[in-house]
């Protein structure tokens, strides 16, 4: 099974940025990543990211961190009432009155810390949060709750237009005509959930209120939101992230068809992407005559109505949304595959990255595999693509590939094989032509394929086969593997590894006839990814990277200066080894410093508590939370809706100093968002409570 991150402008990936330094993991270069949000000061561009504020004076030709004082960077909201400059984080709201040089918390009364929208009335600043919103009269130095008569909410987006208050939320939008004392519900012929809203004028004194949801585009309402009209003619796409207003126009940012510009109140839309290389667009900003938007591929400008785009992204080059799903070494070429971006080429060991996408007509990349000088690319969806010249262009080569849910990829000499979601398949001729291989296969949902001479394994979601004929049959070859959800294989000599989901690792050395748990020193008990460099065997987990030279009997973790602890892919290219993380893109370290780390037992206890995002996210039903403890300490971790019922707990009772984890199964529950909270008590009495959100979507 696969899962699809639903990322808005309320929710946020890990993007960390890390200088080189001897003895430890360094990011490399990666494409300009996501912005959460934009606003406009005079000639001061201000965009929020999941890693800060960055402020541009000069068109957003560069960009400067302005963070000091943010002591939390995921920066999800922006406002700017005169000279004082507002941040919505998952953890408040923070105040800037030099242009970002400093920012001071200003909480006060929020008695919900995640807030998702801000917007300025006057004197008033009002904070959406997913508890409802929040009213300020006094710069943010107070905060009282404004919810009466506000049924839902989850508020996703706020909008000012005189005295009228709009409050768009998961149960469509609401109207305080009060300074959010009262609040009305205004749906009538509103469907879908809201994510944006925009007002423009309509003529003298009149007014078109622009909602756009998630699902069924953008609607109008010329009355104040007593009635709305769906206005999505020539719109592309109708998942609607953002809108803004400039004079006349009305730009849409949707989820993948870029913007979308309307010139006639909303009547119809044409698309004005020329330039526009990535087309998420979360957020958009009007500054004078300059139209910016700000895209899961970092910022663009437009200075002719988005009729052109440039890329604007200097200083921006550390802020990704690049998921890495696989990684492949072809010479001193890099391949990194990503989920929803295509695939990146790094010709100089990661110092610099760009897109190698023509011809690829799906973007969400599940595997790679390199025979030459053919690259392979397994797609979630469209089936597999092959090219010849680095990625200068790729073609579809399907031919018999009845399903092209693709999951893995393996080369053996002559022989590719293609894990799917529904079997199987082999061809002998680069891909030109697909036959299914089956037979003796009892589950034909495929997680990873493996190689060891004449050998082919294959982890399924239930067991492990192997095929000594090329595919041509099938034998379960299960014993003493008491996890069977296996997510990785790894071949090494007459040694197989299975990577598993949840029990670690485990080791057969008689062709799968037998498997052993090899899990001393392992912490982390998640696999995601296996590989093999002489007799070094790196093992990727949802914990960091773990190093055994002795065929698994003990493992140690080597992620000094890993910025993100989930590892999905490795991949060994010369003297370096590289890995892809969810949600921060790729990290590399020198192999003989890594193998010294290891030959060192250099294992260091966490010197903080920390609450991490839990993985997957979006998840269905299950996902996993980590947390480290710097002290033996008590613990419970509680699962609360966003009315704040508490739905799951868990009384982990005393543990030790170290790295945990936690499996959550929200299968009794509906899709939505929830939060969940660590209240850990150590020893010594202090006491750690963190609250983080996440997203069931089933």
């Amino acid at each position: 099974m696969r899962y699809f991150p639903f990322l808005t402008t309320l929710f946020c990936v890990i993007a960390i940025s890390a200088s080189e330094s001897q003895g430890q993991w360094v990011q490399t270069s990666e494409p300009p990543g996501l912005v959460n949000c934009l606003a406009a000061s005079g000639s001061n561009i201000f965009a929020g990211t999941n890693v800060g504020v960055f402020l541009s004076t000069n068109s957003d030709t560069s960009w400067t961190a302005v963070d000091s004082g943010l002591t939390n960077s995921a920066v999800t909201a922006l406002a700017v009432s005169g000279s004082n400059i507002f941040a919505g984080t998952q953890s408040g709201v923070f105040l800037s009155t030099n242009s970002g040089t400093k920012w001071t918390a200003v909480d006060s009364g929020l008695t919900s810390s995640a807030v998702t929208a801000l917007a300025v009335s006057g004197s008033n600043i009002f904070a959406g949060t997913q508890s409802g919103v929040f009213l300020s009269t006094n710069s943010g130095t107070n905060w009282t709750a404004v919810d009466s008569g506000l049924t839902n909410s989850a508020v996703t987006a706020l909008a000012v237009s005189g005295s009228n208050v709009f409050a768009g939320t998961y149960g469509g939008v609401f109207l305080s005509t009060n300074g959010g004392a009262t609040w009305t519900a205004d749906t009538t012929g509103l469907t879908n959930r809201i994510y944006a809203l925009a007002v423009s004028p309509n003529g003298p004194g009149g007014t078109n209120l622009f909602a756009g949801t998630w699902g069924s585009g953008v609607f109008l309402s010329t009355n104040d939101g007593t009635s709305w009209t769906a206005d999505t003619a020539g719109l592309t796409d109708k998942n609607v992230y953002s809108l803004a207003v400039s004079g006349g126009n009305v730009f849409t940012g949707t989820s993948g068809g870029g913007v979308c510009l309307s010139t006639n109140g909303g009547a119809s839309w044409t698309a004005v992407n020329s330039g526009l290389t990535n087309g998420a667009v979360t957020a958009l900003a009007v500054s004078g005559s300059n139209v910016f938007a700000g895209t899961y591929g970092g910022v663009f400008l437009s200075t002719n109505g988005g009729r052109n785009w440039t890329a604007v992204n200097s200083g921006l080059t550390n802020l990704t949304n690049f998921i890495v799903t696989a990684l492949a070494a072809s010479g001193s070429n890099i391949f990194a595959g990503s989920q929803d971006h295509g695939v990146f080429l790094s010709t100089n060991s990661g110092a610099s990255w760009r897109t190698v996408n023509p011809g690829l007509a799906n973007n969400d990349i599940t595997a790679l595999a390199v025979r030459g000088s053919s690259i392979f690319a397994a797609t979630w969806g469209s089936g597999v693509y092959l090219s010849t010249n680095s990625g200068t262009i790729w073609r579809p080569v399907n031919g018999g590939l009845t399903n092209m849910w693709v999951t893995a990829l393996v080369i053996s000499g002559s022989n590719i094989f293609a894990g799917t979601n529904g079997g199987i398949f082999l061809s002998t001729n680069s891909g030109m032509i697909w036959t299914a291989v089956d037979s003796g296969l009892a589950n034909l949902i495929v997680n990873a394929l493996a190689v060891s001479g004449s050998n082919i394994y294959a982890a399924t979601d239930g067991m492990v086969f192997l095929s000594t004929n090329s595919g041509t049959s099938w034998t379960a070859v299960d014993s003493g593997l008491t996890n069977t959800y296996v997510a990785a294989l790894a071949a090494g000599g007459s040694n197989i590894f299975a990577g598993t989901q949840d029990d670690g690792v485990f080791l057969s050395t008689d062709s799968g006839a037998s498997w052993t748990a090899v899990d001393s020193g392992l912490t982390n008990s998640h696999l995601a990814t296996l590989v093999v460099s002489g007799r070094s065997f790196f093992a990727g987990t949802y914990g960091g990277v773990f190093l055994s030279t002795n065929s698994g009997t003990s493992w140690t973790a080597v992620d000094s200066g890993l910025g993100n602890d989930y590892v999905n892919a490795l991949a060994v290219s010369g003297s370096n080894i590289f890995a892809g993380t969810y949600g921060s893109g790729v990290w590399k370290r020198p192999l003989p410093e890594i193998t010294a780390v290891h030959e060192a037992s250099a294992t260091e206890l966490p010197n903080r508590f920390s609450l991490a995002q839990n993985y997957p996210n979006p998840f269905n039903p299950t996902t996993t939370i980590r947390f480290d403890l710097k002290e033996n300490s008590t613990v419970k971790l509680d699962v609360f809706n966003v009315l704040g019922q508490k739905v799951r707990e868990f009384d982990l009772g005393h543990a030790s100093a170290g790295s945990h984890s936690q499996s959550v199964d929200m299968s009794r529950y509906s899709s939505g968002v929830y939060l969940y909270r660590i209240d850990a008590m150590a020893s010594d009495g202090e006491r750690f409570v963190s609250t983080k959100k996440m997203v069931l979507m089933k």
